[in-house]
């Protein structure tokens, strides 16, 4: 038969007449009137050849045809009805994995309270934090196998936007270095020597970006691809590295590391969590992300508290 001509809701009547062997009984079963379900009834029987149920006395009776699709009947509805059922997340059960896309300095900051979270709440969950890439290269294909990405703007097309938490920027150099109180003037700042971090799929430091607007360009004397880099240079020389505050009070007792306020301000650094909006009403995405979410407003009440 072609399929293309069968309404879904005769199944629906036919399901109701099986189980009722009644036409009636299977009316009110569905809401139908009594005509409503006779005439589905016809149709039905017009469709299979068969009359499905026949008037034996006072009653009516399945025929062995009818018979026989009760079953399979009876579980291709159920299959069709959980087509419309979104599937449950079974954090503790769940051997999923998650890709990430995330710049070092977020892996720094979120990764370990994130994990901490994930352990007691799915221990078999598999976490793949996969290396940064900026808009430019973040292609269609590769953006179908992310989970979520962290990062600064709004360029990644397909993916939706919600604030994670917020930060500045600050110099970091090392503890008893010469110039570290005097960082803090214009012509000490220009004057130093800085470590720049490009990360990839980026044309040049965010900073240097935002400086040439004032007509200002530093001192780069060594670029990296990463904020943890600079931060290691930075520790074991005289260059200043000019990073977001967070990653410098997270790290400034390992590293031994000292945070200078610049004597130009850059303002507010917003850290955004992307998603992709084919996953917005997904389960699994949905827990992540609002573990995601609780972990950067734990580090703004971090901020809050030491402040």
């Amino acid at each position: 038969m072609n399929l293309n001509s069968l309404d879904l809701n005769l199944l629906t009547a036919l399901d109701a007449l099986l189980r009722e062997a009644n036409v009636s009984r299977a009316a009110l079963r569905i809401g139908l009137s009594q005509p409503a379900a006779s005439h589905a009834l016809q149709r039905l029987r017009d469709i299979f050849g068969d009359p499905l149920l026949v008037r034996t006395g006072a009653r009516m009776e399945l025929t062995p045809r009818a018979q026989a699709l009760r079953a399979p009947l009876a579980q291709a509805l159920d299959q069709v009805r959980g087509l419309f059922i979104p599937d449950d997340f079974d954090a503790a059960r769940s051997e999923r994995q998650f890709r990430l896309m995330m710049p070092d300095l977020a892996v720094e900051l979120l990764m370990p309270p994130l994990m901490e979270k994930v352990t007691r709440a799915a221990p078999n969950v598999r976490i793949d934090v996969v290396p940064w890439r900026g808009p430019a290269i973040f292609h269609a294909e590769f953006a179908r196998t992310i989970d979520l990405v962290i990062s600064i703007g709004n360029a990644f097309k397909g993916f939706h936007r919600q604030l994670l938490y917020t930060d500045s920027d600050a110099l970091a150099v090392r503890r008893g270095h010469p110039m570290a109180a005097k960082l803090k003037r214009r012509e000490t700042f220009l004057a130093a020597r800085h470590v720049g971090v490009i990360i990839r799929g980026q044309p040049e430091d965010l900073i240097d970006t935002w400086l040439r607007t004032k007509g200002i360009e530093r001192h780069i004397s060594l670029v990296v691809s990463g904020y943890l880099e600079a931060l290691h240079v930075a520790a074991r020389t005289d260059l200043v590295a000019f990073v977001p505050r967070r990653l410098i009070a997270a790290l400034s007792k390992q590293f031994g590391l000292v945070t200078v306020t610049p004597p130009l301000d850059p303002g507010i650094d917003e850290q955004f969590m992307f998603h992709p909006t084919r996953a917005q009403m997904d389960p699994g995405s949905i827990w992540l992300r609002r573990l995601m979410l609780a972990t950067g407003r734990e580090l703004e009440k971090k901020e809050r508290r030491a402040g």
